[in-house]
Formats: C-alpha cells, structure tokens, sequence
C-alpha cells in the first residue's frame, strides 16, 4: 500500500478519502462543496481507460481539477507550467488507484497532466471548475522534449 504522497509542486492538493465499510458495502466521501477541498463544480466527468495506454499532456488555463480513480491503477504525473510558481517545471509523479490509500487529487490552472493506466480497464472521475472550452485548454504531446519525459519507464504491465 502507497503511503501518504509527498507534495513537490505547489498547489497540488490530495485528500485522504475515508472508507465506512460494513457488510452492505462501503460509503466514500469524494468531494464536500463547501468544504476544506471546496471548489466550484462546473463539470463532473467520467472516463474509461484501457491498459497501457497514455494520456498526457493536458493543462487548464482557468480551471481547477480534481481527479478520483475509482477502479484500476494510473501512474501520473504532473508538471509545472506556470512561470511564476517556486515549483516552475518540476515533474512530481505518483500512483493511483487500486491497492493505494485512497486518495482524491487537485490541482491549479497551469498543471500539465497526464497518466499511463497500469492495470485496465480504468475508471475515474475529473471535477472540473468549469465546463469544457477548447480556450481554456493546453494540450502537448506526450513525448515533447522539453518535458522529456519517458511513459515506459518502470512500469510493468499486468
């Protein structure tokens, strides 16, 4: 089981989720309007993902971004695009999903994003501030240079 994640670019947030469990099934509390990890929902979207594949780079210019894996396992990451962040191109990278703590993520405008689902089918759940405008998007390709980052890398396909 992955221990709590160590923040290394500003703004990220993650949020432990509890699990109440009983013989019935079990109850989680993903996100609280109103609460500590309250934002304006604009949009709340569900995404299937396949084994192996890649999605990545994805930012918002606005929006705010919340994501909660609710079956299968995504390796992300994450990297700073915003010029006047302390954390300006730093690349932070984590586990989510099945057999990790529980764990809701967020993140400001300027993040890129992207993950490598692992272990497929994979379902999540993206809380977004606002709804979906081509303009508020930044899209790079998964294999740009400047990020130069290797998807491959350390991860075995089961």
């Amino acid at each position: 089981m992955q221990k709590d994640i160590d923040t290394t670019i500003a703004g990220v947030v993650f949020k432990r989720i509890e699990t109440h469990a009983d013989e019935r099934g079990f109850f989680r509390e993903i996100i609280r309007c109103g609460g500590e990890d309250s934002t304006i929902i604009g949009q709340v979207s569900h995404s299937l993902v396949y084994a192996g594949t890649v999605k990545a780079w994805h930012a918002h210019k606005i929006q705010t971004q919340w994501n909660y894996v609710l079956s299968g396992l995504i390796k992300v990451v994450l990297y700073d695009l915003r010029k006047d962040s302390p954390t300006y191109r730093q690349k932070m990278e984590f586990l989510s999903g099945d057999y990790q703590v529980v764990h809701a993520y967020g993140f400001p405008p300027g993040i890129l994003h992207g993950y490598r689902c692992i272990s497929g089918p994979m379902h999540i759940i993206y809380v977004t501030s606002g709804t979906y405008d081509t303009g508020d998007e930044v899209r790079i390709p998964h294999d740009d240079p400047e990020i130069n980052y290797d998807w491959t890398e350390g991860i075995k396909i089961r």
